[in-house]
């Protein structure tokens, strides 16, 4: 049994969930699945990220404390996962005791090796406010492509990260108007003593080609020192031996999967040192967007060695989400909330269809509306569950829902069964998309054996009784197959099915088991096709919202 524990990027905790941030949760969640079938211990952790000055804007803009925004987003959020049915092990905040105190620990550890080091440093200074401006207080041009209206950190146009004082024409968001500079003592950690680490770190199967080729680059060109420090005021954690000075949020966000797991650890009795201990034999993997991958492997895995920490086995990047073709945008109407997705549509439509799509490459994936519906409608229900419910049908109504005593065509039913080290390793590898082309061809075949032996003709026939029986319990056991297949992406069809066929839950160990002289459930519709109204209605609605 391997021991892995799993995280995504903590979602920011001043907004709501977006069909975006949904990607990787959904990537994640079908990764843990699998692993869980597998009987591994797979513990899979998350918390939101809460500290940081969009948090301190957003609370003010709506005239509350950031504690009450961060515990209203919170909860919404935990909603929007749970109904996604996203399965967190552990889901905890970054504004909690565990993550002040490993932060606090690292930062440390890192300062008695002089990894930290002090300078006094010219800020941004807002004169009229009388406020030192954290990076997210300024706007400007972005330093290395020239974008307007960008951030004092980061460019969302080229992904450059930069020091806020880099950007051109800068402008206070408090007051609109020019800062001015002003010094100010700051802690930086020296990022540029792991780079001989880093280098060897990233030269294993620790990051995709194309994020291990960017971050060769970054390395080549040297690694500056990393100001870990923001002045305050600041929502955030209080750096040790100081009085106005906060750990800037990507220090202590990415400690958040310590935190968390120490959480979970101490709710569950689990031993913390086996899983994070530098010489750990357990496993570690980071899902992540492709945008933040130089904190991920650079920043974060040099924290980890130089406070005595194991690194992550592996850094996975994906793209991110168009929709019909368009980069998600409120004043296009392509911007999607979760909850606006849910109240119009069923979650597992989504779950399906971003597997159909998601491959182990860093590739931005397209939620094109018509192709949607089609998959849905034609592969998911038309093609897969169809068999169930033909199959059902006649054990429901002409065999009194009991199973015949033996298998039909058990060729067909090896054939199918042939192909699950091969699924289990397209998910482990995260090609998704492969899986779900290969389940539908099964079920292609799996409905031409139907056709071919058309048990709603032979059933006419009482000599062909036992027959039909015979082809309908291999058509309910065959799609049991697909199911279970599936079941790392429709986790609650999978219930549903299982439910139906009164059979244990199905995991990898127990696929092969044939439902043979068993007795089953009336059928029920199990999912509905997708009306064009459905679609139509969300995308009415999502124009029409205030975003």
């Amino acid at each position: 049994m391997r021991k892995i524990l799993v995280t995504s990027a903590l979602p920011y905790a001043n907004g709501s969930i977006h069909l975006g941030h949904l990607v990787e949760y959904l990537q994640t969640d079908i990764w843990v699945r699998n692993q869980k079938m597998s009987e591994n211990q797979c513990i899979y952790i998350c918390a939101d990220d809460a500290h940081g000055t969009p948090i301190m804007l957003k609370a003010h803009e709506l005239g509350i404390n950031p504690e009450e925004l961060i515990e209203k987003n919170y909860k919404e959020h935990c909603k929007d996962f749970s109904d996604f049915y996203i399965e967190f092990d552990n889901y905890h905040s970054t504004h909690s005791d565990e993550n002040k105190e490993y932060s606090s620990y690292i930062y440390g550890k890192l300062k008695e090796k002089e990894d930290i080091i002090s300078k006094t440093i010219e800020q941004f200074y807002d004169d009229q406010a009388k406020m030192f401006l954290p990076d997210r207080y300024i706007k400007g041009e972005c330093p290395k492509c020239g974008a307007q209206d960008q951030y004092g950190d980061s460019c969302e146009e080229c992904g450059g990260t930069y020091s806020s004082t880099e950007i051109i024409n800068p402008i206070s968001v408090v007051t609109n108007t020019p800062p001015i500079t002003k010094e100010t003592e700051h802690f930086f950690f020296k990022l540029s003593n792991y780079n001989d680490f880093l280098k060897e770190w990233i030269s294993n199967e620790t990051t995709q080609p194309e994020i291990r080729n960017k971050l060769s680059e970054w390395l080549s060109e040297g690694l500056a020192d990393w100001d870990i420090t923001r002045d305050k005021p600041y929502f955030g954690f209080n750096i040790p031996d100081t009085k106005d000075k906060y750990f800037y949020v990507w220090l202590d966000a990415p400690v958040g999967y310590i935190a968390s797991f120490k959480n979970y650890c101490m709710k569950h009795k689990i031993n913390f040192d086996e899983f994070w201990n530098k010489d750990s034999t357990t496993e570690l993997y980071h899902f992540i967007g492709k945008d933040i991958a130089y904190f991920h492997a650079l920043f974060w895995p040099a924290m980890l060695e130089g406070a005595n920490f194991r690194k992550p086995n592996a850094v996975y990047c994906h793209g991110f989400l168009t929709i019909d073709g368009e980069k998600m945008s409120k004043s296009r109407g392509t911007f999607f909330n979760a909850r606006t997705y849910l109240d119009f549509l069923e979650p597992e439509y989504l779950r399906y269809y971003f597997a159909s799509r998601l491959t182990s490459k860093i590739e931005d994936i397209d939620l094109n509306f018509d192709d949607f519906q089609s998959r849905v409608n034609s592969d998911l229900i038309g093609k897969i569950i169809n068999i169930g419910s033909r199959c059902a049908k006649f054990v429901n109504k002409d065999f009194d829902d009991i199973l015949s005593d033996s298998s039909e065509n058990n060729d067909l039913i090896k054939e199918c069964l042939s192909r699950k080290e091969e699924i289990i390793k397209n998910y482990e590898l995260r090609n998704y998309s492969t899986n779900v082309r290969l389940i539908s061809s099964l079920a292609d075949k799996i409905n031409k054996y139907l056709d071919t032996e058309k048990p709603w003709v032979k059933i006419k026939n009482d000599n062909d009784r036992v027959l039909v029986q015979k082809i309908c319990t291999d058509g309910l056991n065959l799609f049991r197959i697909l199911i279970g297949y599936l079941k790392p992406i429709l986790p609650n069809i999978s219930v549903k099915v299982e439910d139906i066929l009164i059979c244990e839950p199905i995991s990898w160990a127990n696929l092969d088991q044939l439902l043979l002289n068993k007795k089953i459930n009336k059928f029920k519709p199990i999912i509905k096709r997708i009306d064009d109204e459905d679609i139509k209605s969300m995308k009415n609605f999502n124009k029409g919202e205030k975003l």
